[in-house]
């Protein structure tokens, strides 16, 4: 918030006071039980500000406040955990960094190359009009050995006509535009002036004389090379001050500007997948064996609801393309490696069977793509900021099919009544991996965890909504819980 200093008014001219008045600016953001407050201010008026805020909570609204971690935090020095991020304040440079040698040097290659292709175009198009000039010359000496005269069937001529002006158009362009040939014409015609001598021009006749005088002129407006190569001193020396000036203003706004940086926790990223059993103790991606129960579009829908969500949630890091490598190439492999273990083949006869972007077919043989492909995994993170949602338990969830001889029941989606219902069991992953949640040692930091209650419990669940609850759409909030049946 920005508040007007009351001992000023806007409306007088304050040029003649040496006073500098810079607001104090508070920030604050709430999800849920989590609250951060950012401020401008010093650490007295921080200080001060947490003791009323703590004050309110406590006292007006009744809330019970976690002391141990309400701390107070400088967001430059040190990274705040928020929401599973960790936000610090850093210069502009640091978000936005200027290209490096190495990058400089390859835009140089790639610019020398571009000019490279398009010198080769140019030869090409050189090359295919020679050929055309000599077909229409061959063609004309044809028509010439077998009768006295032309006679064409169309008229060619305003064609031919309109290929050689724009050849000449483009040639004397090129001539133009390049130094060295400008340099070597001019050098050639202006050598060995004696035409320039007053006892050789006293001897010749005067219109020799005036014609030469005209024909030097010519050559040196066309082909005088000292205004070109000023042109171009003068478009590198704006260059180079163009430079100057976007490194003087970058500098000035590193040390007068700070600006937030989110970025995601790629360790804990890592250690969740890890400890949710997709990669190997090298960081490899490896099946899990908990999902071959499932059918084929399930397990591809668990895996592409786990990485859609995960990548929704993230977009808006610095580091997005870390995530994206870890979620991406982790994931598909690991579903890629389940799906071969299921069906006891090897990896490249899965590929070859789902390809990589791990295609489907559905009941009515359409094809489907629930996982995202390499292209549009590739196209995400524009910086925008998604609304955050529950996605770690995705981690920890799997629900199996049963075959069950039981009547049908009502999907417990809220507000849903459908009777053609399956009934899917949920396993949970702490119980199997026989890790308690709540040790912040062998369980991850952040991330969520479904209750163990809820291992076991059978829900019926429609179509529709058991491919929502796998892809994201929906969440377990979004189911009646009381409604679960017990199957034997």
């Amino acid at each position: 918030m920005n508040r007007k200093n009351p001992k000023f008014d806007l409306d007088k001219p304050v040029s003649t006071s040496n006073v500098f008045f810079k607001p104090v600016k508070v920030y604050a953001i709430r999800y849920l039980d989590e609250i951060l407050v950012i401020t401008s201010g010093s650490k007295m008026l921080t200080m001060d500000l947490k003791n009323q805020v703590l004050k309110f909570l406590e006292g007006d609204l009744d809330l019970k406040v976690d002391r141990v971690k309400t701390a107070i935090h400088s967001v430059v020095s040190e990274k705040i955990d928020f929401l599973g991020m960790e936000l610090q304040a850093v210069p502009p440079s640091v978000l936005h960094p200027p290209m490096s040698e190495k990058a400089i040097r390859a835009k140089k290659k790639y610019l020398r190359q571009k000019e490279v292709r398009a010198l080769e175009l140019k030869n090409a198009r050189e090359r295919n009009r020679k050929k055309l000039g000599m077909k229409i010359m061959r063609h004309v000496f044809k028509k010439l050995k077998q009768t006295d005269g032309f006679k064409f069937d169309f008229q060619i001529e305003n064609e031919v006509r309109e290929i050689f002006r724009t050849w000449a158009d483009e040639t004397v362009k090129d001539f133009l535009g390049s130094l060295e040939e400008r340099w070597t014409w001019h050098r050639m015609l202006t050598r060995g002036d004696f035409l320039s001598l007053r006892h050789i021009r006293d001897q010749l006749p005067l219109e020799l004389v005036d014609a030469y005088d005209r024909f030097q002129e010519q050559v040196d407006k066309y082909l005088m090379p000292f205004k070109a190569r000023k042109a171009l001193e003068e478009d590198e020396r704006r260059v180079e001050e163009e430079e100057e000036l976007k490194y003087a203003k970058r500098t000035v706004e590193d040390l007068t500007r700070l600006c937030m940086k989110v970025s995601a926790p790629i360790q804990l990223i890592r250690k969740a997948v890890k400890m949710s059993g997709l990669t190997n103790n090298m960081g490899r991606p490896r099946p899990i064996s908990l999902l071959i129960a499932l059918e084929d579009t399930d397990i591809i829908k668990w895996y592409a609801g786990v990485g859609k969500r995960w990548l929704d949630f993230f977009c808006c890091c610095h580091n997005f393309r870390m995530v994206k490598t870890v979620f991406t190439y982790h994931l598909r492999f690991s579903c890629i490696l389940t799906l071969s273990e299921k069906h006891e083949s090897t990896k490249r006869e899965a590929i070859r069977h789902y390809m990589k972007d791990l295609k489907v077919f559905d009941v009515s043989g359409k094809e489907e793509v629930h996982f995202p492909t390499e292209r549009e995994v590739k196209m995400m993170g524009d910086k925008n900021f998604s609304d955050p949602k529950p996605v770690d338990g995705t981690l920890s969830l799997a629900l199996v099919r049963l075959v069950s001889d039981e009547m049908s029941h009502t999907c417990i989606a809220h507000f849903f009544e459908r009777k053609d219902t399956i009934m899917y069991c949920m396993r949970l992953l702490q119980n199997l991996l026989n890790v308690n949640p709540l040790d912040e040692v062998k369980w991850v930091k952040g991330m969520g965890a479904i209750h163990e209650s809820l291992n076991r419990k059978c829900l019926p669940l429609c179509y529709d909504h058991i491919h929502d609850l796998y892809t994201g759409k929906i969440t377990l909030q979004d189911i009646d819980c009381t409604s679960f049946v017990d199957v034997d």
